[in-house]
């Protein structure tokens, strides 16, 4: 081995370290299926734990982790759907329509609650207000259009036709909304941690602390179907490293950044670091996910963007098993 290996190795042995990752914990338990898995890499940073987690794969016996980097909205659902990416953390509602819609995907587990916050001009100060303005999502079908499509729903809208999307990059989405020419945006970290710093508009909702947002999961694990029933050993031990990821996220929150930072999934070693320091993201255990669900099914179902009643969705696209038996096992 030469000098550079020699650091690289000890780097890996001390971020494991600080984890909490074993060393060897296929010792002890049923040999994985598979030693390489995929996840999807998501642009922002509130999917952190996902990252946060690779050493922790690598002590579950994963020894080929990757992450796959898909374009646009859909790609990060597709993915998974194609088995391209075996396991990943997203935003539920979306994850909601592409069990809708048949691709075989399963949620294994909610992760935290909190990613996004829809910021205003001085026209709005509440969701109803949203009726007739422009509001600025990155896509039409991202996580940003499907949460604010939600919202209006839940408060009598019809997001279809009752609000204005408008289809701006979240850098020049901030200009607008600065200058006046946008109403509203709507972002998840590292925009709103930006946009307060920068004293751009104000907060309309904070799904962390605003009710009813603050009591359902917003990032959710899931995995490919296929690959979840042929890899049950697999898929419970990524999905427990995950969950302990999220755990370091909330109890060493400044390492967990500096890593984000380091690794190259955040760029501003502040903004993440106010990221893990804001969502809550040791909480894992303390919400139902199958509520979560059920609650953004019908808010979809109202809003005409599934068929599918929040029953079939939890029926046909959920698989609670290895959660259960994480909760059990990850105590304290």
């Amino acid at each position: 081995m030469n000098r550079r290996e020699f650091l690289h190795a000890t780097a890996l042995g001390g971020t494991a370290a600080f984890l909490g990752a074993r060393p060897d914990p296929a010792t002890a338990e049923v040999p994985l299926e598979t030693t390489g898995i995929r996840l999807v890499q998501i642009p922002g940073i509130c999917v952190a734990p996902q990252y946060v987690a690779e050493e922790l794969l690598k002590a579950e016996g994963f020894a080929d982790v990757g992450y796959v980097q898909k374009p646009g909205a859909e790609g990060i659902y597709k993915a998974l759907g194609s088995g391209e990416a075996q396991i990943s953390m997203a935003f539920a509602p979306p994850f909601i329509i592409q069990v809708d819609a048949g691709e075989p995907i399963v949620l294994l587990a909610g992760v935290h609650i909190g990613c996004y916050e829809l910021f205003g001009t001085d026209r709005v100060r509440t969701i109803r207000d949203l009726k007739g303005k422009a509001v600025a999502v990155p896509a039409l079908g991202s996580p940003h259009h499907t949460f604010v499509a939600t919202m209006g729903a839940y408060v009598g809208l019809d997001p279809g036709k009752d609000i204005n999307f408008i289809v701006h990059p979240p850098a020049e989405a901030m200009r607008l909304l600065a200058e006046g020419k946008l109403d509203a945006l709507i972002g998840f970290p590292p925009v709103p941690q930006e946009m307060r710093a920068r004293r751009i508009g104000h907060v309309v909702v904070n799904s962390a602390v605003d009710r009813p947002w603050s009591q359902y999961f917003c990032c959710i694990v899931a995995g490919n179907r296929e690959f979840v029933r042929r890899n049950p050993v697999a898929t419970k031990r990524a999905l427990r490293a995950i969950l302990k990821a999220s755990n370091v996220c909330a109890t060493e929150p400044a390492r967990a950044a500096r890593l984000l930072v380091d690794k190259g999934f955040a760029k501003v070693y502040d903004y993440a670091l106010q990221t893990m320091k804001e969502l809550p993201y040791a909480k894992w255990r303390d919400y139902n996910p199958e509520d979560s669900v059920r609650f953004y099914a019908l808010r979809l179902h109202e809003a005409g963007m599934i068929k599918s009643s929040p029953q079939k969705v939890i029926a046909q696209g959920t698989d609670w098993r290895f959660l259960n038996e994480l909760r059990k096992e990850l105590k304290g």
